[in-house]
């Protein structure tokens, strides 16, 4: 299966740059690449590597490995089974130690950080069981402290230790606050790290409120460190790890003083980074449209002013002289910039009829067109793009939504309760005390019962359905539930994305034959289903083309992103406005989705509810574009094209 990656338009010229320029604004040498596969490939070659170097130069010698389980390294574990299985390396000479487990935990607990290691790794390799060092998460309180003084000594002056990154910046289970000096200890787990694990356990109630985990002095002991960090909500971390002064709030920071020590990230977890933000601060760039103009609103952010007050002067102290020599003078570059950013505002997302459309972003005719919506949860298309989607509608277009998975984890059991107590009140069936038990059966860690998730899915599927009844859309012929089958695990972790998922797709979208589909591109998702959703989509499509099926081989692919994070400007090829009355409209039909208000089982460390989230990245976007001497709108949902 193929891996989605942003594309690319213009950019640093990497080529024959001196690795010390490069890496020039950077404490720690990091990697870049497309996305995560790739990267943990590299580091999967890197480790064998280690591995073979050892037992060539100091034979009968064990590798002391340090690892961490968590969601960065799930990819790279299986790589390095595949390697292991292809006879490319054996870890019979190689001893492994855990950085860290959850207090009071048995490692037979299928939530124990070390049950998933080895049921991601040490089971499926020939590591010898008498080499394999976890940290004990039952050992007895008055005996903790030796026994991680002792777990200390052990796991010093590892061969390798290879580790991801935490949202905050965390490695292992130290959390902020967490020292330069530390050893490995028992800790306290503050809330929010409590709440980012409790979709292994259930619920917060359920989490442990401490763990053990080795130091970072213990793991600036290692000989060599990898450092690895995915996905844009990982971004901030890895700025402040690689960029910024080490500090306490941010514990990985304080490796910068190792002296073989690099970061492996995916582009999207670059996303902060100097060469990435600003890369003519480093050296030669292409200078395409899009690039042209991605400079020039960070050079009109830097200096406070709007595009058409920019001067010579601002861009030759702010390392922009390469452009104006290339491209200048710099108020013609001011003026194509303005009329280019200008020319992405278009009211009618669908195609103005009977108009001039030479500057707009999409096409006049077909007039009215066939559009497709694709929503990985059933709430991402009213969150995300829901003034478009009321748009495209209410201009006449024959607008068709998949909603791509149940989302059925996402409901609270008091919500399913809830409903059945109503159902019950309304004389539809009792079936409360019933129910009741089935969610008492349930177990931390263990998948949900099927009965139940039916229900909850049953929840949120008349939710989607409301809320685009809303806006007058034919809930009967123009809302698909595809109810992909990676996401029917019963759990948070989902099982693998297969041909099954892809051919759902298709069969939809040859139904429907659109000329213009929407899909999420946001790839920061918590729980990785947008990432899957959209590759399947993109994978159909292909498949589709390759087929040489005609409606395929000229349909438009938009992205839109969700609550998270927002297209950049330089980035953006349509931008819709959204008047104040539509604004409440959108947040009408996100209020629809009941289950998704305040006590969201997994919502993420963001507070807000969904519909304040949509409202403040609208605005802002809208801000943005006012700034830089734009009209002044109410809010803006902006849309990267990819074909």
């Amino acid at each position: 299966m193929k891996h989605f990656t942003l594309p690319k338009d213009g950019g640093l010229i990497e080529t024959g740059l001196p690795k010390g320029i490069l890496h020039a604004y950077e404490k720690i040498c990091t990697e870049i690449f497309d996305e995560e596969t790739i990267a943990s490939e590299k580091i999967a070659e890197a480790i064998v590597k280690a591995i073979k170097t050892h037992d060539s130069q100091e034979p009968g010698k064990l590798f002391k490995l340090g690892l961490s389980t968590g969601s960065s390294p799930i990819t790279l574990y299986k790589i390095l089974t595949k390697k292991y299985q292809d006879g490319e390396v054996s870890f019979k000479n190689v001893a492994v130690y855990s950085i860290d487990e959850y207090y009071s935990a048995n490692l037979a607990d299928k939530q124990s950080r070390n049950f998933r290691l080895h049921q991601e790794l040490l089971d499926l390799v020939d590591i010898l069981p008498e080499n394999i060092h976890l940290p004990n998460g039952k050992v007895d309180s008055d005996k903790a402290y030796e026994y991680c003084a002792e777990y200390d000594k052990q796991v010093r002056g590892l061969d390798l230790l290879v580790i991801g990154v935490g949202e905050k910046g965390q490695v292992g289970f130290n959390e902020a606050g967490s020292t330069a000096m530390s050893r490995t200890r028992t800790v306290i787990l503050p809330y929010q790290s409590r709440k980012r694990q409790s979709k292994n356990f259930g619920g917060i109630k359920d989490t442990p409120k401490s763990a053990i985990t080795i130091g970072v002095s213990t793991m600036a002991s290692a000989k060599k460190i990898i450092l690895m960090a995915w996905g844009e909500d990982k971004a901030d971390a890895v700025y402040h790890i690689v960029e910024c002064r080490p500090n306490s709030e941010c514990p990985a920071s304080f490796l910068q003083e190792h002296e073989d020590i690099t970061m492996f990230v995916d582009e999207t977890a670059a996303a902060q980074l100097t060469r990435v933000v600003a890369p003519w601060l480093i050296g030669p760039c292409d200078w395409t449209k899009k690039f042209i103009r991605k400079a020039v609103v960070w050079l009109c952010q830097t200096v406070n002013k709007p595009i058409l007050k920019l001067t010579l002067d601002d861009y030759l102290k702010n390392g922009l002289d390469e452009l104006v020599e290339l491209y200048g003078p710099y108020d013609k570059i001011n003026i194509d910039v303005f009329n280019d950013l200008q020319h992405t505002i278009s009211g009618w997302p669908g195609g103005k009829p009977n108009a001039d459309d030479s500057t707009r972003p999409v096409a006049s005719t077909p007039f009215p067109k066939k559009v497709l919506i694709f929503s990985p949860h059933p709430d991402d298309d009213v969150i995300s793009m829901g003034g478009t989607f009321i748009r495209l509608h209410h201009q006449g277009h024959d607008v068709h939504v998949a909603y791509e998975t149940s989302g059925n984890v996402a409901v609270h059991d008091d919500v399913v309760l809830q409903h059945m107590d109503a159902a019950r009140q309304l004389g539809f069936g009792d079936r409360f005390d019933e129910v009741k038990a089935l969610i008492a059966s349930k177990k931390p860690g263990e998948p949900e019962p099927r009965e139940l998730l039916n229900i909850k899915a049953a929840i949120r599927r008349s939710e989607a359905r409301g809320a685009d009844r809303s806006f007058g859309l034919n809930d009967e012929t123009n809302v698909h539930f595809l109810n992909l089958p990676f996401y029917e695990s019963g759990g948070i972790k989902k099982l693998p994305r297969t041909q099954a998922d892809v051919d759902i797709i298709k069969a939809l979208m040859n139904k429907i034959q659109p000329h213009m589909m929407f899909m999420a591109g946001d790839l920061a998702d918590p729980h990785g289903t947008h990432r899957v959703c959209t590759e399947a989509a993109l994978e159909a499509l292909e498949q589709l083309k390759e087929e040489k099926v005609q409606w395929a081989l000229e349909c438009q692919v938009w992205l839109y992103r969700g609550a998270w994070m927002e297209w950049e400007l330089g980035r953006v090829d349509m931008a819709v406005p959204l008047s104040p009355d539509e604004v409440v409209e959108k947040r009408h039909s996100i209020y629809r989705h009941l289950s998704q208000k305040d006590i969201v089982p997994f919502p993420g460390d963001d507070p807000r509810e969904f519909w304040q989230r949509a409202e403040d990245r609208t605005s802002n976007t809208a801000r943005l574009y006012n700034e830089l001497g734009m009209a002044e709108y109410q809010a803006m949902e902006v849309f990267l094209r990819l074909y």
